[in-house]
């Protein structure tokens, strides 16, 4: 069994910063994917980022290239999402999730497990 739990969000003015934390825990994390997902009141969950543990590949939403990053540690098992010149369309409920295979996706499906989410507010 795997827990995730997200920290970090929060409320932010326009064009200022965040940084999200997921910390893993109950299996080790070598061969694993680790993404973040956003859903915003009305809307569907949609993808941000994915990282493939040991940094072979990552990738981005186009909405948020440029702007966030992830990144990870695979010795506390804990990914970060780093969230730079927010935007009010950012707004939503972020989620990390993991996926049992070392590919990255975009897909909702494709993850295993997920976290409860952490609220991102971004003020105008």
């Amino acid at each position: 069994q795997v827990q995730l739990v997200e920290s970090g969000g929060g409320l932010v003015q326009a064009g200022g910063s965040l940084r999200l934390s997921c910390a893993a825990s109950g299996r080790v994390f070598s061969n694993y994917a680790m993404g973040w997902f956003r859903q915003a009141p009305g809307k569907e969950r949609e993808f941000v980022a994915a990282l493939a543990w040991g940094g072979i590949s990552s990738r981005y939403a186009h909405s948020v290239k440029g702007r966030f990053t992830i990144s990870g540690t695979n010795a506390r098992n804990t990914v970060y999402l780093q969230m730079n010149s927010l935007k009010p369309e950012d707004t939503a409920v972020y989620y990390c999730a993991a996926r049992l295979y070392p590919t990255v996706t975009i897909k909702t499906h494709d993850y295993d497990y997920w976290g409860q989410g952490t609220q991102v507010t971004v003020s105008s």
